[in-house]
Formats: structure tokens, sequence, C-alpha cells
């Protein structure tokens, strides 16, 4: 198959993986999709750890990796420490938690300092100097794309990507910042549709991907590629007639055998509907869709209080999700009952577990058999 993203990126078939599981990123690239890894939640330590694996892993294969790096954020430009950003967390905000925890069987203080200190790097990762060392990381390694998930990417981004003939993408989801994208001089847009898992924006895929690729159409000849539910070979077939070059996904793949996911969020998922999700910033302080739980319901009740500004809800959420999901792994109900994680729409769509490879020959098929009915609509006798 050809397109511009195969052309770019040097794959089989236009297919994007987004994971934070080193399995699945080289079990998508060996079996002709692009595989990228999430970056975002861990130090250079550890990033190195995990690309040189996928590098001894891979067969040689494409890969890319993926970074938040916002234009936005608390204290953003500031010199602050992983102790300056917890001091920042309200009280009524650490109580609210505790309040939620012991409604669900968990007894205690939710959360301490230390657990608040280690629980999330985001913080970090999203300031100037914290993705710089990621991205001095990447680029020691063949990466064939670095991506930024939330917003434009900072001009030392694209200068570096430059710098190692790497292109650069770059998620959007409304018309307009697709153009700043553009105009910033990145090499690939992603339109992600509200429908997507994590960060998302308002606009449903079906009119995202149109609109955006009009827009770009306007004004340059990247390549578009298409995000937001996308579960099956069908969605991308038809989001490659509304003209997109490749579909991006993330969702489908936290059911995999390969994916981090936590087994008990796994079956939560595999028996979920697609209204089984809500878009809220309870756990990062931006929009992110997630599987809806006694969790989520909280942060949504009159008397919750309103989520903190990004990198600090992380500080709260990721702890205590994080404990959450230790305890319903253990059999705690309450726990279980919280229990939650990123997930789009198309969840309602994911009902069996399989391997990853097996994903990418079903996207394959589908996408085959859908070409063919469109192509037998307008097949003349």
């Amino acid at each position: 198959m050809r397109s511009a993203v195969t052309e770019m990126l040097g794959i089989e078939f236009p297919l994007i993986a987004f994971s934070h599981c080193r399995d699945v990123v080289a079990e998508v690239s060996k079996a002709g999709g692009f595989g990228i890894f999430g970056a975002a939640g861990i130090g250079p330590g550890k990033l190195e750890a995990e690309l040189a694996w996928i590098d001894d892993h891979v067969d040689g294969k494409p890969y890319g990796v993926d970074l938040i790096v916002p234009m936005r954020y608390e204290s953003k430009g500031a010199k602050v420490t992983r102790d300056d950003q917890v001091s920042k967390v309200p009280q009524t905000h650490l109580d609210f938690v505790t309040g939620v925890f012991n409604r669900h069987g968990i007894e205690g203080d939710a959360l301490d300092p230390d657990s608040l200190k280690r629980g999330t790097r985001l913080g970090t990762n999203i300031r100037d100097d914290g993705a710089s060392a990621l991205l001095e990381v990447a680029f020691a390694h063949p990466i064939k794309l670095i991506a930024n998930a939330l917003g434009t990417p900072p001009a030392y981004m694209i200068e570096m990507a430059r710098a190692h003939g790497v292109p650069v993408a770059a998620l959007v989801g409304a018309r307009e910042h697709a153009i700043k994208q553009v105009q910033a001089g990145v090499d690939m847009i992603v339109a992600s549709g509200g429908e997507a898992g994590g960060h998302c924006g308002e606009v449903s895929t079906m009119i995202l991907v149109p609109e955006v690729v009009r827009a770009v159409r306007e004004i340059s000849d990247i390549p578009v590629v298409a995000a937001g539910g996308i579960v099956t070979g069908e969605q991308m077939a038809a989001c490659m007639a509304m003209g997109a070059q490749g579909v991006w996904t993330g969702s489908v793949w936290l059911t995999t055998a390969e994916a981090e996911t936590s087994p008990v969020v796994k079956e939560k998922m595999l028996a979920a509907t697609s209204r089984q999700t809500i878009r809220a910033k309870s756990r990062t302080g931006k929009p992110s869709r997630q599987l809806r739980s006694a969790w989520t319901d909280a942060w949504e009740a009159p008397d919750a209080p309103e989520p903190l500004p990004m990198p600090l809800q992380s500080i709260i959420a990721e702890p205590a999700m994080a404990r959450i999901t230790r305890l319903a792994e253990g059999g705690h109900e309450g726990a279980r009952d919280l229990a939650s994680y990123y997930v789009g729409q198309g969840v309602g769509l994911m009902n069996t577990a399989q391997s990853a490879k097996g994903v990418v020959y079903q996207f394959m098929e589908e996408f085959l058999d859908a070409s063919e009915r469109l192509t037998g609509l307008t097949a003349q006798d």
C-alpha cells in the first residue's frame, strides 16, 4: 500500500500505533505498521532503556517517539522543583482524594508527600529542560518520527528533529490548530477527534478529519493522519476516503496481550460500551478521555473541587490511580470500582483480546474488505 505516510515512514501499511508498552511498539512495526512509544511519563534513563530494548527487538523496522510538550501549563518558564510542585497542591484536594478512598473502603490518608513526589514525572518532562533531555535520548536512537501530543512543538524540538533528519508530527483537535502547526513547520498533522482516548478536543473525528484535510491542503502538501476512536480497518478506510493518508491509533492496543494495561482495567474495557467513557480534567488538568469509573464520577460530583491545572492535577491523580490499581489487582472491590485508564469511545468495539500483531492483520483485512465494498459501489455493469 502506498500513501504519503508509508513513503515518509518507510512502512507497508499506514497504521500508527501509540503505546506506552515497548512490546506493542515492536510488534506493530514488525507486522508492517508503525509503533510509536509514549515517553511522557518516564525519565531519560528509563527512556534510554526502553528504546534500547526496542532497537534490539524491532528487527530493524521503523518506529517513533511521542512526547507531551504543551505551550501552556502551570509555572511555565519558571525554575520549579518537584518539592515546589507538590507544595502547590491544596490540602482541600488531598482531603477530597482521601474522602473518595475512604468511601470505597480504602482506609487512611490517600496520599503522603513521598507518594506525591514519586507519583509522576509529567511536571518535569513537560518543561523545556526535561523535554530537551528526553529529546536528546530519543534522537540518539534510529527513530523515524517524533511527535508532540499536546500543542505546537517548541522551536528547539523542530530544530533538533531537522538536525537528525527526523520528521515531526503534532496532534490537533481543531482546524485552526492545524494551521498553526503547519506554520510552525511540522511535517505531519494528526487530526484527533473528540472520541480519542487521552487528551482530545471536542470536534468529532468524522467532522475534524475533512475539515483539517481541506485546511492543510490550501497551504501545504504535508500529510494528515486521522485519529480518534479508530479501532477497525473499516474506520481506517473511511478516514482515508475523507483524505487522510493514514491513521493514528491508541486505545485498540490497550487490550492486547502485550499491553501494559492492568488486567483489571483490561477486563473492564473489554466489557465496556462506547458510552462508558468520559472527557474530563480530573486526570491531568486538561480534557482527556478515560474509562468512566467511581473515580471519575467523584470528580464530576457537585461537591468536588475544580481539577488543578497541568501538571498539578497529575501529581494527585497518578499516585492515587497507581494505588487503586495495585489494590484492585489484589482483589479489593472498592478499588476495582475506582479503577480507570485513558481510553477512547472505540472501546465499545474492543470486545476480544488478541495479540498486537493480530490487531494489525485484522486492520489490514478489514481495510481491504471496506475498500472493495467502496469500489463495488462505483463499478459499471
